[in-house]
């Protein structure tokens, strides 16, 4: 009797995965592009099915503020972009973009681009007469032509006779005409876990000044565990005598990855975002830890940088530059570990979902369906509880890294000038 609930239960939460997947039938087609899709960033939240919560539209130029709901935006599932223009911005591929002309300028109130949003589709100046070509030839020529078309599609519209090119926003690949301070979904999921912080460790303060002496219990008794064994075992061993000035730094930057890894977890509303495998958060989470190493880096430190004791010249010469470069490889690899092993987690769990609208052929084949499920739904139950414990390992990861290289700034070094006594 356990048996059939327990397998009632799987098969229930296995259907829920499926229809309220980011991955629906329509992505069967291309199913790496639409998972590559879905671990990016976007303007509105999948609630459930094709109910989406639309998030603000916030953005700069020479023009002044613009705000907008997504929602807005016509949004079109077969080219991936709105069918307007609300005062010169459209959402192409989930990215909010800029019209502007030649001189920068952008077309004012809401413009409908369904006739020439995409790319110029037209085909004048193409020579389409057959002299001296054969048949063979005129087809390889058409095809190289429509490709060339499907790259420059999203890149350029025609409104009103007049060709815009689709601006991005700054960004740290370059300055361009404006700038995009959109709460997206990565953004609300970043605010969401800010708030889960306040929230949650303002009630486990309160409780130890309440509850002073006594035995932990409730939120208390399950971050104390967490919080005791991070300092007493990583921190402090890490760090040395000085650890309580970064143990505030070293435990919001733990918490936060982890509460950010684990709403990513979340297959639904307000879960799913992928926070930590978003490049722009790791760099800021990994230039926090390079600005906190290297403003408290010691004497010691920086002359291990420049000129390391009892090194010769000639040697300093090929090994400074080696130990500055250093510097920076540290946080890079901090952000690159974070960011790698997240993504490639979403991505696994995504495309074994996928697997179950490729062998339907989607949706035309129930015994297809059934055999991609009879794969997909273990291995993504396996692969959930395995993302779990990256979640917590991550956020160990670059919080056990972080205290090596502020250590490593802040260690006091007697034993260098008792052993120069000792030659003396």
């Amino acid at each position: 009797m356990f048996a059939y609930i327990n397998v009632l239960k799987l098969s229930i939460i296995a259907l829920f995965l499926v229809f309220n997947s980011p991955v629906k039938a329509a992505d069967a087609e291309d199913p790496t592009a639409a998972v590559m899709h879905h671990i990016g960033d976007a303007h509105q939240f999948q609630i459930f099915g094709d109910i989406y919560l639309p998030l603000p539209c916030i953005a700069y130029s020479k023009d002044g503020f613009f705000f907008s709901l997504s929602s807005a935006f016509e949004y079109d599932a077969a080219t991936h972009m709105s069918k307007n223009a609300i005062n010169g911005y459209v959402i192409s591929h989930d990215v909010l973009k800029r019209l502007v002309d030649d001189e920068g300028n952008s077309p004012q109130g809401i413009k409908n681009l369904s006739a020439g949003h995409g790319g110029e589709h037209s085909h004048e100046g193409h020579d389409h007469s057959h002299d001296g070509h054969d048949h063979a030839h005129d087809n390889h020529d058409h095809g190289h032509k429509e490709k060339a078309e499907k790259g420059a599609h999203g890149e350029t519209v025609v409104l009103d006779g007049k060709h815009y090119k689709l601006e991005s926003a700054s960004a740290l690949q370059g300055v361009t005409s404006w700038f995009d301070f959109s709460i997206t979904k990565n953004v609300f999921a970043m605010f969401l876990s800010m708030i889960l912080l306040i929230v949650i460790f303002s009630s486990v303060s309160s409780a130890y000044k309440k509850r002073s002496g006594k035995a932990p219990k409730g939120l208390q008794s399950f971050f104390e565990v967490i919080i005791v064994f991070m300092r007493d075992e990583v921190i402090k061993p890490a760090i040395g005598h000085k650890w309580e000035k970064f143990f505030p730094y070293l435990m919001t930057t733990f918490f936060f990855i982890l509460f950010a890894n684990i709403l990513g977890l979340i297959p639904f509303f307000p879960g799913s975002a992928n926070v930590t495998g978003n490049l722009g958060v790791t760099i800021i989470l990994a230039v926090f830890t390079f600005i906190v190493t290297n403003i408290n880096g010691n004497g010691h430190y920086w002359r291990h940088v420049f000129a390391m004791p009892g090194v010769p010249k000639a040697i300093l010469i090929l090994l400074t530059p080696i130990e500055i470069v250093g510097l920076f490889i540290k946080p890079v690899t901090l952000l690159i570990r974070l960011f790698a092993n997240i993504t490639a987690g979403h991505i696994i769990i995504l495309s074994l979902v996928s697997l179950i609208f490729v062998f339907s052929k989607g949706g035309e084949s129930i015994g297809g369906a059934f055999g991609g499920g009879a794969i997909a739904v273990p291995f993504v139950f396996a692969m959930n509880f395995l993302e779990l414990f990256v979640a917590f390992l991550q956020a160990f990861i670059f919080t056990l890294l972080s205290s090596i290289y502020i250590g490593s700034a802040v260690e006091e070094h007697h034993h260098e000038h008792e052993h120069e006594g000792a030659h003396h």
